[in-house]
């Protein structure tokens, strides 16, 4: 067992990154582990999935975001067990480290709620590999109904959410943009998108007029809405809807929800909605002094008690909050409860379109000015320089010249 650090951060996304960096710049001496040895940026992973931006894109070694704070240790290793209790994890390979304060960010998994043939058949897009894993998936379907006149070459995405409406969007362009050059106006025009979700309205958690832009900037580029339709089973060609309707597809997207991710099971936490913790306002899991949840990982609300959105900047937030707590518990001080700086929401819908609702109170932007607003700070949040550089590129070349620069993929499995 080694015991030699005062805080171990499981998980290297948004929030426990951001803690990670704030403790080692106060001169904590913290260990990051992360299955994976990168940060990825999870809202552009739809973009990487439509083959408009690449991987390097929206990646970056962790190894490099530590590089000039020497008292974070980054180790590459999947953390199997959680001792809550003891403020320890267990990796796989049977190594065990234990410290005086433990956060858990560990992210989130897909949800299929229990939705028949869901894992078996559709394609999640939570992580960089089910991105790419995707993208060839299309590329081989695409190929494929190429070389058959009479193939179809249908995509359904599952959840009318920011990721499932961006996800379709992004589609969608592909369709009407990029089929009829790369491939031909024939197979351009046996390819088509279907978004739905239960809930009858795209975007629920926006505005009736962010919907309604949305919907019809959807129905603009060509996507079939299905809109309050429950998927009753995913298949292998299509999905069945809880009505019985039939709609064949060749690819199913999946980006219905979230829940966290298993290691939280069989670590002594609560669990609340969605699998998650529900975290105390300092952070803190009840009833297990020391050990902080965040992000996906935790079900944390705002000052009035309102539940906050599984969002990149409720991520970030809660990791430097905590971050400043554990720094006033190593350091003799009072912790303090979490105070959400309200950013909005935002989601593209295509090229030059986007709606934002900006704020606590909500500033309504649809259009090309939420496009540019969309871009600004999704470009201010890649995690380093070389991505920033990458995305404007590629978004700079897709978007004027409908040519995008990525469309080499790999095979799918």
């Amino acid at each position: 067992m080694d015991d030699s650090y005062q805080v171990i951060v499981v998980g290297g996304g948004f929030a426990g990154k951001t803690a990670a960096e704030e403790l080692g710049r106060k001169g904590v001496r913290v260990l990051l582990l992360d299955a994976n040895n990168y940060q990825q940026f999870q809202p552009l992973l739809y973009q990487v999935a439509a083959s408009q931006i690449g991987v390097s894109a929206v990646t970056r070694p962790l190894r490099s975001e530590f590089r000039r704070i020497n008292n974070v240790r980054v180790l590459t290793a999947e953390v199997t067990g959680i001792d809550a209790a003891n403020r320890s994890v267990t990796t796989a390979d049977g190594s065990r480290y234990q410290a005086r304060a433990l956060v858990i960010a560990t992210g989130a998994v897909p949800n299929f709620f229990n939705t028949p043939g869901a894992e078996e058949h559709a394609y999640p897009l939570y992580s960089v590999a089910d991105a790419t894993r995707l993208s060839a998936a299309i590329t081989a379907v695409l190929d494929e109904a190429d070389r058959e006149p009479s193939a179809e070459a249908d995509v359904i995405v599952v959840g009318g959410g920011p990721t499932g409406v961006e996800t379709a969007g992004a589609l969608a362009e592909n369709v009407k943009y990029i089929l009829p050059k790369y491939f031909s106006p024939g197979l351009a025009a046996r390819c088509h998108v279907h978004l739905m979700d239960m809930v009858p309205n795209v975007l629920a958690a926006f505005s009736e007029k962010s919907q309604a832009y949305a919907r019809d900037r959807l129905t603009k580029l060509g996507v079939q809405l299905h809109m309050g339709q429950a998927v009753g089973e995913v298949r292998p060609d299509g999905v069945t809807l809880k009505d019985g309707t039939v709609i064949p597809a060749r690819i199913v997207v999946w980006a219905g929800g979230l829940q966290a991710g298993r290691i939280i099971t069989g670590s002594g936490l609560k669990q609340g909605r969605g699998g998650r913790v529900d975290v105390q306002p300092d952070l803190t899991a009840p009833d297990f002094d020391g050990v902080y949840v965040l992000g996906d990982s935790a079900n944390i609300t705002d000052a009035d008690g309102n539940k906050l959105p599984q969002l990149g900047s409720v991520a970030q937030q809660s990791g430097k909050w905590a971050a400043r707590n554990i720094y006033a518990d190593l350091t003799g001080g009072v912790r303090e409860p979490f105070r959400y700086w309200d950013k909005g929401y935002m989601a593209m819908v295509g090229r030059g379109a986007a709606v934002a609702e900006l704020g606590r109170r909500r500033l309504q932007l649809q259009g090309p000015l939420a496009f540019v607003s969309w871009l600004a700070v999704h470009l201010a949040l890649l995690p380093g320089f070389q991505q920033k550089v990458r995305a404007l590129f590629s978004w700079a070349n897709g978007y004027v010249t409908h040519s995008p620069a990525q469309v080499v993929v790999g095979r799918p499995d």
